[in-house]
């Protein structure tokens, strides 16, 4: 006998039974796999049958003709994963990262793009753009308003004129209209730094009457999260449409503990009705610029040229000093941050500006002054606590996203989150670590992002759905990449399927290009 969970995924599963029902024919049949639908319920044995990019059977069921059958005993089948906040813009039409194998290897068959308020503002080109080339994941974008306030307005510390304000408009309208799932900010980088709460308000306005939704990195992170948290639900009742969280947490020492107060608050806008959401990625360090670390946001306005007429000037450049100074000592004695990428000190890649500041026989803020002057550089902070992590990933709306991007093994040390995201969540810290359960983190990377997005025929292992799915050894379905050593790809996966399509076989990419953009409208 099945327990009460299992036999109620039979109703869902078992469409076919075996006495009376017409053979399935499938070009693949996985046979003998955990299924775990992606809806947080528990895994049952079951057999799945794709044809075409279809999903056409789950459960028991006859089978006709057959064209490859994968033994997959002992193994986890699952939705592939959806990653909500990706940063593959550029790398996705690409022809040397557009497979995205780093986030194939990882169980992941969809990525949304335009994140951090960062990205295309011309939606219908850049999906041409990968049409016209082949992807290896399919591709959901938003609209990035800083990208679309920088080409309106340049990157100005000031607010929009209302031409601008309308120009802005016009253009989320196009972009809604040919595909974009809604729009991102980053509101700590530059230009949207600059964005009054009503400038977003009134392009959020331009979202909602397309059924999309507002996704922000929000203004800060640290010892002010409640306040910017208050403003992304006021812009979500405002504009009236649903509000998500980017890379949910509470970054710095000072600010340990506050991402559960921040919670509450989110709870608290879903008891009464308003729809909201968040991600994470599992680390207890984040990674962006260098210069959006500890550099002022006012020293930022108009570019590089002016930031650095802004350091020679003798009153300005102090000021600067002064604001990066009082930045690195809150972040501790050693000041965790270490360089990701930066081409004209490659030997520094790797190491910590308190290190490099070492080594050097300087002080750290001449690094970082001498790294600013040079066009910056990527970097990864130690700035999360533990104990918040585990605890914001057991919140059943948050999900599972990477925040990071396709990539080419290299000389540089990102963010091993681009190829571990999924695989730590799922393999460390639901099998190893006993965080939370597997089929939580499984929903928290399929079933929960396609509902936060409304995707109708993806997320999920069911009848008519399509074709996109992983296969790994939950034994074994690990994240290899770390901070010393980040361009590993995980282990223990198996087989990925994209729209039916084989896009890692046996452990091993096939070069496949079956993934595509997605619009908003028409899907699927």
């Amino acid at each position: 006998m099945l327990r009460i969970g299992a036999a109620l995924l039979c109703i869902v599963f078992c469409v076919h039974s075996t006495s009376g029902a017409e053979p399935v024919d499938a070009d693949f049949l996985f046979t003998g796999a955990t299924v775990y639908d992606g809806s947080g319920q528990p895994g049952v044995k079951a057999n799945v049958a794709i044809k075409g990019d279809k999903i056409v059977a789950v459960g028991d069921f006859p089978t006709g003709q057959v064209g490859v059958t994968v033994e997959c005993h002992g193994l986890v089948l699952t939705p592939g994963f959806i990653d909500l906040h990706n940063h593959s813009d550029s790398q996705m039409i690409d022809r040397l990262t557009r497979a995205n194998v780093n986030f194939l290897m990882q169980g992941c068959t969809t990525i949304v793009t335009g994140n951090c308020g960062a990205g295309p503002v011309d939606t219908a080109k850049y999906f041409q753009k990968m049409e016209a080339e082949g992807i290896g994941t399919h591709v959901i974008h938003l609209l990035p308003h800083g990208s679309l306030r920088e080409l309106v307005m340049g990157t100005q510390d000031r607010a929009p004129t209302d031409a601008q304000l309308q120009s802005m408009c016009e253009l989320a309208d196009k972009a809604m209209r040919d595909g974009a799932w809604g729009m991102s900010t980053g509101l700590i980088y530059v230009p949207g730094t600059y964005s009054k709460t009503d400038e977003l308000v009134r392009v959020a306005e331009v979202v909602s009457r397309h059924g999309g939704l507002y996704a922000s990195h929000i203004r800060n992170e640290g010892l002010e999260l409640l306040a910017s948290v208050d403003e992304t639900l006021q812009i979500g009742r405002q504009a009236k449409l649903p509000v998500h969280v980017s890379h949910f947490k509470s970054s710095g020492p000072e600010a340990w503990g506050l991402v559960r107060r921040a919670a509450e608050m989110i709870e608290k806008a879903r008891a009464a009705g308003q729809t909201v959401t968040a991600d994470q990625y599992p680390y207890i360090a984040s990674s962006t610029s260098l210069e959006a670390m500890v550099l002022p946001t006012w020293a930022r306005a108009g570019g590089q040229a002016e930031l650095i007429k802004r350091l020679d000037d003798p009153q300005q450049g102090a000021k600067i000093r002064d604001s990066i100074l009082h930045d690195l000592q809150k972040r501790g004695e050693q000041a965790p941050i270490r360089l990701a990428r930066y081409k004209p000190r490659p030997d520094w890649v790797g190491k910590s500006l308190h290190e490099i500041a070492a080594k050097e026989n300087r002080e750290m803020i001449d690094i970082v002054l001498e790294i600013t002057r040079n066009g910056g550089a990527a970097a990864v902070s130690f700035g999360m606590h533990e104990d918040d992590v585990r605890h914001v990933m057991q919140l059943p709306w948050v999900a599972t996203a990477s925040d990071g991007r396709a990539y080419l093994p290299g000389a540089d040390r990102p963010h091993p989150r681009s190829y571990g995201t999924f695989s730590r969540k799922i393999g460390f810290y639901a099998v190893q670590e006993k965080v939370l359960p597997l089929e939580a983190a499984i929903r928290s990377s399929s079933g929960l992002p396609a509902d936060i997005l409304k995707l109708t025929y993806r997320g999920y292992v069911r009848v008519g759905q399509i074709a996109d799915l992983a296969i790994f050894n939950p034994e074994t379905f690990r994240d290899a990449a770390t901070f010393d050593d980040p361009h590993r790809y995980s282990t223990g996966l198996k087989h990925v399927f994209v729209a039916g399509q084989p896009a890692v076989l046996n452990g091993t990419p096939t070069g496949a290009l079956a993934g595509k953009p997605l619009r908003h409208i028409g899907q699927p």
